[in-house]
């Protein structure tokens, strides 16, 4: 089946699955220290419920399905989900979102599982700058992508968000480090995405002010071809031999261009957009048992409101933490 069209002329036909808003970090743009706001357990979907919402998903033209949070490699019985969802008739495409954390004692059974694709967030090298913004320990991180690149994985990505005066030193570290390991690197623009007041003109980094530092430092090469299903920008630095993706959400005026996907947070809302607040809640089909019809017309409805561009340059301010949104 075709993908569906949204009311802008974009197809559409990839659904992000927060599967969780548990987190073994505290990333300064994902949440506010000491959060404790989580969702009751029975506020989240059960994997039966959101094969249900996939299942209707690819009935409707979706193809790729990517497997986020929250952090879902904490989620009880996690590998097993990817392995249904993988097998579920119709899905072509199922990447994963993890900070990594977790990744030396699963990257084999996710392997087992069918995964294929898998990208890292790694907003540092320096063990004490990523304590800094996450709260966390960068060694079984570094030892996760060293797990993925030995099995094999086909895709491997790392995803920094840039942070000037917290980790704009770690640019040139780790565009090495992805070199050296043979994988994509992928710096992101901060974006107003947590409860607290992160974004500013003290901490923001745009992508273009990254590109211009990559061009006086190394002959870069733009390639037309995707590295995947998203609005990265990527280039090839010939010196160092390593791909570097940029994604720039308020600077990039063409970000929404391509967008091709919806989001599915973690307590049932599909929303068309990540930086809106239209939410359509899918629970009313899905409990106390699941209605695919209702789905569907859930799911078209909501499509006929997806906007031609997000909201983050109107001085947005989010209602949720991204680990409820999914990343």
């Amino acid at each position: 089946m075709s993908a569906l069209i949204d009311p802008n002329g974009r197809p559409v036909d990839y659904l992000r699955i927060s599967v969780t808003d548990r987190c073994n970090e505290r990333c300064l743009y994902c949440l506010p220290e000491n959060y404790a706001n989580w969702l009751p357990r029975g506020e989240i979907l059960s994997y039966e419920e959101l094969l249900a919402v996939v299942r209707t998903a690819v009935a409707l033209g979706f193809k790729k399905f990517r497997v986020t949070g929250g952090e879902p490699l904490v989620r009880k019985d996690v590998v097993h989900f990817i392995g249904e969802l993988i097998a579920t008739p119709g899905v072509e495409c199922v990447p994963l979102s993890t900070n990594g954390t977790r990744l030396p004692e699963l990257a084999r059974p996710l392997f087992d599982a069918g995964l294929r694709r898998v990208n890292i967030s790694l907003d540092a090298l320096n063990p004490a700058t990523y304590r800094a913004i996450t709260g966390g320990d960068v060694a079984p991180v570094l030892d996760g992508i060293r797990a993925v690149k030995q099995l094999g994985y086909d895709s491997v990505k790392l995803n920094t968000v840039l942070m000037r005066g917290k980790n704009d030193g770690e640019i040139f570290p780790l565009l090495d480090f992805a070199a050296k390991h043979d994988v994509v690197i992928r710096f992101i623009e901060l974006m107003p995405v947590s409860l607290t007041e992160m974004l500013n003109e003290t901490n923001f980094m745009p992508m273009t002010e990254v590109l211009a530092l990559l061009r006086r430092e190394d002959e870069l090469e733009e390639l037309r071809e995707f590295h995947g299903y998203g609005p990265a920008r990527y280039f090839r630095l010939k010196k160092r031999g390593v791909t570097v993706g940029l994604i720039g959400a308020l600077s990039d005026l063409h970000f929404c261009e391509r967008c091709n996907k919806m989001r599915l947070t973690c307590d049932g809302k599909l929303r068309p957009c990540l930086g809106n607040h239209l939410e359509t809640d899918l629970k009313p089909a899905l409990r106390p048992q699941i209605d695919e019809p209702h789905l569907k017309n859930l799911f078209r409805a909501t499509l006929t409101q997806k906007p031609p561009e997000h909201l983050f340059r109107n001085n947005y301010q989010p209602q949720r933490v991204m680990t409820a949104i999914g990343g």
